[in-house]
């Protein structure tokens, strides 16, 4: 009944392992199957593996609904369900819910002998079904006794007495395809976790799924076991150890004869990574063995096609967990307690370390005395004990518990796919790759729990690899391949697996297993103090008796790792407080004794005072002379540039430009730059006085407070300080001060620049971890996060820092959008910025230790490590700062004092120190000027800092030093003090005569020979000089291991090269070092301690010309030679004083070995020993006595002569360099401790070092363990975007509570970063883009707008005295129509232009030639940039809130809703009725009138002459515009000053689609398609024709309502598209002369305009009005006739009822107001300019005139078609034009008129008659204009004898007798243009024409277009 294996246990199970056998030797090459009989037979015990393992699984998973075994599924018959019973999945039969998720929290009833275990359903495979069975029927821990059959309860609706599977699995809805069976179903047991609900617990291991149970094991395992990480490094193999060797015929070994534990395991190198044993091929694949059953981790192959871990078959049973209750499924666990505290989780996953359970473990009595060590527990997985007794000497982290918890914690980015077949790592895998982790760890290492966090999570990524790239699809790096076997560890074997792995380190790891860990506790503790554990640095205990699970712990009992460990669980104020209490305590006494004593003369301080004695009558009587006294100051490598830009300094601000033009041009509307007028700025800085005087020279040298226009008169350093503040106790105050300033001047926008942006972001509300001596923690938070900051709309802050990654979190409040990276200088080998100098970073500093042609600059000092391990063992209470500060500073004294002569002191410091001393002493003698080299000896303690400045300045003065370098000692709150004599040689240098000058900076200390002692937790931001050489950090320590506490202080050594320092020449060797060629070394013992400085400047330059080969056999004998000699003795003295324990003889070995090794070397030839120059180290001036000379000779020799032989060898090629010239190419050299320099030269295969893969703050945590790994291919960006998804913030960070319920957006709009390396220029960068930025807001509220002053002055005739008085505000009518026309065109655009007779007898008669203008495209005229008023007009780029609405966004930022109308009229002059179309908007439908019903456009309403509003204008705008939907100056609202007005854009069909775009709250009339190719003349038009209809619409409608006609309002407005601002000229009266006036113009609004015009009396009697075009050199005495009566151009006032017989010609292009200010005219009608009214006109590059185009219809490349070529005659073979037939015509006769005028050209006296149209012949020609209607007004022209005539598609007016009324000369031209050939013949007869010209056939032309373009003919003729 499918409930038990019985009557099918023999036959079924031998058919399946054949089967199994079969498949799995078919599927595999590599896999040796074992017997089928073995299989069958084998005791329980024994069969602990699958044969599927070399291959994928046939088992598959339990989630097919295929049967346990392999054979073919056989469809099995379900029984119907009862009729009217639930069938729904998930709910039993009697319709009660049974899903897991569903009933978790619910109280059920379970009857005792009963469990509750889940069932597996194949249609709800992400759900698990709640069952209750009797627990006889279920397995033991060991997959057997199960009773056959089954008996069961249902949850859901309480049925009891299920005696059948079946009928269970019926009843609860399973709905199998296949035989029922208990074993296959029932999948978990269910269990409570602490919060009572109910969650899946471990699997049930039934006796035949017992391959499926081990299968998860084996999914947490790594692919190749307990691989760690990969790596080109391998530790030695210890396969050949006796204790780890098994024969193949032992029942370990596989069938290969290899172990598993071979094949399993790769051994981890000394930098954490790891490879697999050499003797262990990857690919071949060994029989399974004890170790566990050995499975595939990638898909199933039965389901490879379609198979995704996201598909439903996919479940969490696809790879069940193993048999351990502790690894059961489990809840969300929040990330940031995971970090912060420990937790318990549901489930019971890990219990919480803070749960002590069990009996107390006793801590021994003095422990610390007995044993010198105070151990470090790590609590691991399990329960911990209590501790009690001298529990003060025991130190129990939770940091172990955290990192194993985290790395079982699956990340969400996996969990939101629903049940995956990915699977944390187990238990014990994590517990045995932490042992393999601490076997590989070397004697004078520490192991990181970062390293372990890594390792765990590459072991999870190689085993889930597959499963992981259908989730991440971008692998930041590709893994290599490894071996399918996946090692499944069992409890029972983690005791036996960890102590083999322990076996081959030496004891340094030891295993203890036990009952409890209690037990094991108290026997660590008993080995410990019986001194058993001396060699041990870690004890793993390991308790395995819980049920399903294991306990465990680590213990530190390693001296060195034990005190390191400790020592980094200080808070940084802990950390401080315990140095404090031991130097204030006393307990320094005896470490200061040993020191002192540690001399072979007995005290040092004794030593030192008989050297002052000694040489003090030498050094009082040497004269204290500055170097720059003493010597001429010849040296030219002094060269100060801090503050020159770069062009990556320019780029960079041009990047931050653009972002911010990014945000003002988002929809947002989150910044308005066109509201403001001025930039203002605030920059805020660490509390570093150093930082803010740095800054403060910044902002000076940069003069961007002039240019931003901030400080107009002399700069002070008061006025600067109030744009910089130090974030310190007054900082408030002044911030304060930054936002009113803010509010009171809205129109500024304001920067905030936060510098060094990574310091200090603790949250304000949170405690401080720091000592509040060190800064006012939170600040930033308070100040820079606060309300009134983020609401204002005229702030932007720009974070800068070079460790940009705290800021990118996922709770960040920059937009990543917002982030400005600094750029590469190279791009695929292509320089994208030619630089005078290169950046050397950080990353430059690893590369230089992978070089082997030079000596690294990065470098660590192994026996000044050494020494401090001693020193540790033998002061067990000290603080390692405290002891590694004392030892420092000894060797700094001791290496002053073998310089100077002490020889006996050479061997009490080490190398690197003394060449450090050495370099500073005798630079300035390699200048003649004296410039030195500076040593930044970094102390971040205070008091320590303090201490070290107060000794050596000591030993400096006692050694009579103090005139040849200074120590300074650089504290965050203090000022910069150096004595007085070095203050004068800097003044010299920067030839600064300042009385009271001071440096304020380090910058300012540039070539100064110093130490500068840095102190502080951490840098704040200083920059140093390019004279840096070495940075000494051998003293930093860091608490945490981040990222960007170790890259700022690296910072420090950053710099920039020049050019010509390259690197092939090994940027490590250095020309002051001993030799200029040392070898590299991994410990940095081979270098040499002689000196050479001095003697370098007594070389002949003939001895300086040694080839390369020499120089490097030399160094190396020399380096050589040195090193076995002075190293050797130096370490042997120090062991034999520190160490109690050394062999007496040791120093005597020492130098016997020496001698022989120096014997061993072969010198060169004679030749060279002979040139051995004096060494000395004399005092600046040269004056020193032999004796010193002596002594110090003595003092360098190394003890060897032959070592010393070799020295001079080397040094004989020294070339005597400032300092300077050396520091500008070379980059300054580090030191660093031991521990840091292994991690930052660690490198991964990508070549990213160690440190950058640390968390990237204390203030973050990881979100995951579960995530990629960083890159160095990745580019700054893709680390923004890593650190924003898997980083959060702790509660401390200040971005923690940066959260908005329902919003994913918390980025502050205006909030940017700048991010780029330490000391690349970030200051530079963002005060350029200060003074861009600033400039750009000028430029944004400039235009330029045309300023040209009138043409044809001269041809103007003036009255003698004007008609209107000069301060007449309003023109009178009747003296208008007294004042003449004048026909003159004064307007600039028209320069190129005809002349146009006025009266002939004031016309002028001298005729002046006049320059043909060229045919130019366009040529620019003359501007000037004006500023904006707020009375302007604005193109579609302007946004600010008053106009917003304005321009057609609602507050939801969407499109106004607009109609189409159509509107039709006849009009005469076209002969046909036209249709327009207008868009009229919803908010703008009230201007028009519409039929009801129907909603037709009717008319457009007009107001009365009698209406006196004073918020409006009367008249309608009428803007015709073409290809200037972005740049054209439609947005009047400002320009109108917010008033009501009706503003219509008249565009064409083509282009209504993209106008509406642009402008979707205005008015369009969109033209017919037939005018998509007219010029201008066409929409003035149209514009006329339509107004005027209209006007008799609204007279009707109006009338019926009593208005009479002449009531309704008749002017319309047409404007250019490119009118900006309008001015109105003040005059004032100053005496009775009328010439007696002054006048200033001011820019008005465009509504007091035209108020002001349509306020006069008499409106309606002109015609036209309009205004002059502004210039600047307007003359008063253009000014003193208010009024005028001559052409208007760009915008008009027209009255389309007077002017309703007077036509715009539609055909026209160019020049169409002119004629029609001519047909006006000349039909008696008025037109004034108002002159004290101007109009300023935009110069826009595009559109208008602009976009037409003439080109060939026929388009190609090769033809250039000019003016000329317009014209061609009839039938002729030509170019055919694609434009219209009037614009070829106009462009011919502007160009070559001269071709049918030839005796008009600069002819005034005789012009061309031009007959009803004004036609431009170019500015040669001269013409007069002719009305021909009846009683029209034209000149008078008796007696002119005309030089030609034109007619231009005359119309009916025209007749012969007119013309007969003119005179023309003899050969005068005739050019009659006309639509076809017909109409020629037509008009010449119509006109007699030939009467009196002859006209030819050749004479006949047309416009160069097609045919169906209707082209234009044109006859000439010759008057006779």
């Amino acid at each position: 009944m499918g409930n038990s294996y019985a009557g099918q246990l023999k036959t079924t199970r031998f058919e399946e392992v054949l089967h199994n056998s079969i498949e799995a030797s078919l599927r595999s090459n590599n896999l040796v199957p074992r017997p089928i009989f073995s299989q069958l037979y084998l005791e329980a015990e024994q069969q602990l593996s699958s044969l599927e393992g070399g291959g994928d699984n046939d088992d598959n998973d339990e989630d097919d609904d295929a049967s346990g075994s392999s054979s073919p599924a056989h469809s099995y018959p379900n029984k119907p369900p009862p009729e009217g019973c639930c069938t729904t999945d998930g709910f039993c039969q009697a319709g009660k819910d049974l899903r897991l998720a569903a009933i978790a929290f619910e109280q059920i009833e379970v009857p005792p002998g009963f469990l509750l275990v889940g069932a597996k359903s194949p249609s709800l495979p992400d759900h698990i079904l709640v069952c209750a069975v009797d627990k006889r029927f279920l397995p033991d821990d060991n997959g057997r006794n199960a009773l056959l059959g089954f008996s069961g309860n249902c949850v859901g609706c309480g049925e009891k007495g299920f005696r059948y599977f079946t009928e269970f699995s019926n009843h609860i809805n399973l709905k199998l395809t296949t035989q029922p069976k208990k074993q296959k179903h029932l999948k978990y047991y269910l269990i409570r976790n602490a919060q009572g609900c109910l969650t899946k617990g471990a699997l049930i291991s039934w006796k035949g799924t017992e391959v499926r149970s081990r299968h998860s094991s084996s999914s947490i395992c790594s692919s190749t076991g307990l691989t760690l990480l990969d790596s080109s490094v391998t530790m030695v193999n210890k396969m050949s150890d006796p204790a780890i060797q098994v024969t193949s015929g032992s029942p370990l070994a596989g069938e290969n004869g290899f172990t598993q534990v071979q094949n399993g395991t790769s051994y981890q190198n000394m930098n954490g990574s790891a490879q697999l044993p050499p003797k262990v091929n990857p690919s071949v694949q060994s029989r399974p063995a004890v170790l566990g059953n050995v499975t595939n981790s990638g898909p199933p192959k039965k389901r490879h096609k379609g198979w995704s871990p996201e598909s439903p078959s996919s479940t969490e049973a696809s790879y069940p967990q193993n048999n351990f209750h502790n690894t059961s499924s489990y809840g969300k666990v929040d990330t940031i307690n995971q970090l912060c505290a420990p937790q318990s989780t549901p489930g019971n996953l890990l219990s919480s370390p803070l749960v002590a359970t069990g009996e107390p473990v006793s801590i021994p009595d003095n422990l610390l005395k007995t044993c010198m060590i105070t151990p470090v527990i790590f609590k691991g997985h399990g329960n911990f004990p209590y501790l009690c007794g001298n529990v003060n000497e025991v130190i129990v982290s939770p940091l172990l518990y955290n990192c194993y918890k985290n790395s079982q914690s699956m990340p969400k980015t996996y969990e939101q796919y629903g049940p995956t077949t990915i699977q944390p790592i187990s238990e014990e895998m994590q517990l045995l790759l932490t042992v393999y982790y601490l076997v590989q760890l070397a004697p004078d290492q520490v192991p990181l729990i970062e390293d372990l966090e890594q390792i765990l999570m590459r072991s999870w990524r190689e085993t889930h690899l597959a499963e992981i790239r259908q989730y991440q699809q971008n692998m930041t790096q590709v893994f290599p391949q490894f071996p399918s076997l996946v090692t499944a560890v069992t409890a029972s074997q983690l005791p036996w697996l960890a102590g083999l792995a322990a076996s081959s380190c030496n004891e340094s790891v030891k295993i203890i297993e036990c009952s409890y860990l209690a037990e094991g506790l108290s026997e660590m503790f008993k080995l410990l103090v019986e001194g058993k554990l001396t060699k041990t640095n870690y004890v793993v205990i390991i308790c395995t008796s819980r049920h399903n699970s294991i306990d465990s712990c680590i213990a530190i009992t390693g001296k060195y790792q034990a005190r390191i460990l400790m020592e980094s669980m200080y808070s940084p104020a802990d950390h401080l407080k315990e140095i404090n209490y031991e130097l204030t305590s006393g307990k320094v006494e005896s470490l200061r004794a040993f020191f002192s004593s540690f001399c072979p003369d007995g005290d040092i301080d004794v030593l030192l005072d008989k050297y002052h004695q000694e040489n003090h009558s030498l050094i009082s009587s040497t004269p204290k002379k500055t170097n720059g006294e003493s010597r001429p100051a010849a040296c030219s490598s002094y060269n100060i540039e801090w503050h020159n830009l770069r062009p990556s300094q320019l780029a960079v601000a041009q990047k931050l430009l653009s972002h911010v033009c990014s945000i003002a041009d988002s929809s947002t509307q989150n910044l308005d730059l066109g509201s403001f007028e001025k930039v203002d700025f605030l920059i805020c800085v660490p509390p570093s006085e150093v930082t803010y005087q740095q800054t403060l020279s910044h902002v000076w040298s940069s003069g961007v407070l002039l240019e931003l226009g901030l400080e107009k008169d002399q700069l002070t350093k008061q006025c600067m300080e109030q744009y910089i503040i130090k974030l310190d106790a007054d900082a408030p105050r002044k911030f304060k001060l930054f936002l009113q300033k803010a509010v009171q001047n809205p129109h500024t926008l304001f920067v905030l620049v936060h510098e060094h942006a990574h310091w200090d972001l603790t949250s304000s509300s949170l405690y401080s971890p720091y000592p509040q001596t060190e800064a006012s923690f939170g600040q930033v938070d308070r100040l820079l996060n606060c309300k009134e900051l983020r609401d204002s709309a005229n702030i932007l802050l720009l974070h800068v820092t070079s460790c940009p990654y705290a800021l990118q979190t996922q709770n960040t409040r920059i937009s990543p959008y917002n982030e400005i990276h600094w750029p590469s200088s190279y791009s695929h080998g292509m320089e994208l910025y030619h630089e005078n100098r290169k950046y050397f970073g950080l990353s430059q500093y690893i590369e230089s230790t992978l070089s082997g042609h030079s000596l690294p600059l990065l470098r660590h000092d192994s026996s000044f490590e050494a020494i401090v391990l001693a020193l540790g063992k033998r002061f067990p209470k000290l603080h390692s700062a405290v002891i590694r500060t004392f030892l420092l500073i000894q060797h700094y004294s001791s290496a002053m004092m073998a310089v100077c002569g002490l020889s006996q002191m050479k061997s009490y410091t080490s190398v690197e120190t003394l060449e450090i001393i050495q370099n500073l002493l005798n630079s300035p003698k390699q200048c003649a000027s004296g410039h030195g080299l500076m040593v930044l000896l970094r102390i971040p303690c205070i008091q320590l800092a303090t201490l070290a400045y107060e000794r050596l300045c000591h030993v400096r003065e006692r050694l009579g030093l103090q005139n040849r370098f200074e120590v300074i000692l650089g504290t965050a709150n203090s000022a910069i003090a150096i004595g007085k004599h070095f203050v004068d040689q800097l003044k010299v240098w920067q030839k600064n005569e300042e009385e009271d000058w001071q440096p304020q900076t380090y910058l300012a200390l540039e070539g100064l020979p110093c130490i500068l002692i840095c102190s502080g937790m951490e840098p704040l931001g200083e920059s140093l000089p390019r004279s840096l050489r070495y940075c000494d950090l051998r003293l930093v320590q860091f608490h945490t291991w981040e990222r960007a506490a170790i890259e700022q202080e690296l910072g420090f050594a950053s710099c920039f090269l020049d050019p010509d320092g390259s690197q092939d020449r090994g940027l490590g060797r250095d020309v002051l070092d001993s030799d200029p060629e040392k070898l590299s070394s991994t410990d940095n013992e081979d270098e040499e301690i002689g000196m050479d400085g001095s003697n370098s400047e007594k070389q002949s330059p003939g001895k300086r010309q040694r080839s390369p080969s020499d120089d490097s056999a030399s160094s190396f004998l020399c380096s050589k030679a040195s090193v076995l000699g002075s190293v050797a003795s130096s370490e042997s003295s120090y062991s034999a004083t520190v160490d109690d324990n050394t062999n007496p003889t040791q120093q005597s070995k020492v130098s016997n070995s020496e001698d022989c090794a120096a014997e061993k070397l072969k010198l060169p030839s004679d030749n060279n020993m002979k040139k051995q120059p004096v060494i000395t180290c004399e005092q600046p001036d040269s004056n020193s006595s032999s004796h010193t000379v002596k002594n110090i000779s003595s003092s360098v020799s190394t003890p060897s002569s032959t070592s010393s032989s070799c020295f001079h060898i080397g040094a004989g090629v020294q070339i005597s360099q400032c300092a300077m010239a050396k520091a500008y190419k070379q980059p300054p050299v580090v030191f660093l401790p031991k521990l840091v320099y292994d991690i930052i030269t660690s490198t991964d295969s990508s070549g990213l070092s160690k440190s950058s893969s640390f968390l990237p703050c204390c203030e973050v945590s990881w979100t995951s363990s579960f995530r990629p790994l960083l890159s160095k291919m990745m580019t700054c960006t893709e680390q923004s975007l890593y650190y924003r998804q898997w980083t959060v913030p702790k509660p401390s960070h200040m971005d923690y509570c940066n959260v908005k319920e329902g919003r994913m957006d918390t980025f502050h709009p205006r909030r940017l970063l700048l991010s780029g390396p330490p000391q690349v220029g970030k200051t530079g960068a963002y005060l350029q883009f200060l003074s861009v930025l600033s400039r750009m807001l000028i430029r944004l509220t400039e235009v330029d707008v045309y300023d040209e002053e009138e043409i044809n002055i001269s041809l103007k005739s003036k009255p003698e005295l004007p008609l209107h008085q000069t301060q007449d505000m309003w023109p009178n009518v009747d003296l208008v129509n007294k004042m003449d026309f004048d026909y003159i065109l004064h307007d600039p655009k028209y320069e190129d232009a005809s002349v146009i007779c006025p009266e002939f007898q004031n016309f002028k008669k001298e005729d002046k030639p006049t320059n043909k203008r060229h045919e130019d495209i366009y040529v620019r005229r003359p501007t000037t940039r004006m500023r904006l008023s707020k009375y302007a007009s604005y193109n579609t780029y302007h946004h600010c809130e008053q106009c917003h609405q304005y321009m057609g966004y609602n507050p939801r930022f969407q499109m106004y809703e607009s109609t189409l109308h159509a509107f039709a009229f006849s009009c005469s002059m076209l002969g046909e009725e036209i249709q327009l179309h207008f868009i009229i908007p919803k908010s703008k439908e009230h201007h028009f009138v519409f039929s009801q019903p129907g909603g037709q456009l009717e008319s457009m309403r007009l107001p009365l002459i009698s209406d006196t509003s004073t918020d409006s204008v009367k008249s309608p705008f009428f803007t015709p515009t073409t290809g200037r939907h972005e740049h054209g100056l439609f947005n009047l609202y400002h320009a109108m000053d917010g008033s009501s007005h009706l503003h219509i854009l008249v565009v064409k069909e083509y282009e209504m689609a993209i106008y509406k775009k642009y402008w979707p709250n205005h008015i369009m009339l969109v033209l017919p398609s037939i005018f998509n190719s007219a010029g201008v003349g066409a929409a003035h038009f149209l514009i006329k024709e339509l107004s005027y209809h209209n006007l008799e619409l609204e007279r009707n409608r109006q009338a019926e309502l009593g208005v009479p006609h002449q009531d309704v309002w008749p002017f319309i407005v047409i404007a250019d598209d490119s009118c900006v601002m309008w001015n109105l000229a003040d005059v004032k009266v100053t005496g009775d002369l009328p010439r007696d006036f002054s006048w200033h113009e001011r820019n008005v609004s465009l509504k007091h305009i035209l108020q002001h015009m349509e306020a006069m009396q008499n409106i309606a009697q002109y015609a036209m009005l309009g205004m002059r075009k502004w210039a600047s050199k307007t003359k008063g005495v253009d000014m003193m006739d208010p009024f005028s009566r001559c052409h208007l151009h760009d915008f008009i006032l027209l009255n389309v009822d007077l002017t309703r017989d007077v036509q715009y010609n539609q055909n026209r292009f160019t020049c169409d107001d002119v004629d029609f200010n001519l047909r006006v005219n000349s039909s008696g009608l008025l037109i004034c300019r108002f002159n004290r009214f101007s109009v300023m006109k935009k110069q826009i590059a595009v559109g208008g005139h602009r976009s037409l185009h003439i080109k060939p219809k026929v388009l190609d490349s090769s033809l250039s078609v000019s003016s000329a070529h317009y014209i061609c005659a009839p039938d002729s073979k030509h170019t055919i034009l694609a434009a219209p037939a009037q614009l070829l015509l106009e462009k011919f006769l502007q160009f070559y008129s001269h071709r049918f005028f030839p005796l008009s050209v600069n002819n005034r006296s005789h012009p061309v008659l031009e007959v009803d149209c004004y036609l431009n012949l170019g500015p040669q020609i001269t013409v007069c204009y002719m009305n021909s209607r009846p009683h029209s007004v034209n000149i008078s022209c008796p007696d002119v004898m005309f030089s030609g005539l034109l007619l231009h598609l005359c119309d009916s007016f025209v007749v012969a007798n007119f013309l007969k009324k003119f005179q023309f000369l003899k050969d005068a031209t005739l050019c009659v243009v006309c639509q076809d050939r017909n109409a020629l013949r037509q008009t010449v007869v119509k006109l007699e024409l030939e009467d009196e010209w002859q006209f030819r056939l050749r004479d006949e032309f047309q416009t160069a277009n097609a045919k169906e373009d209707k082209p234009l003919f044109i006859l000439t003729g010759r008057h006779v």
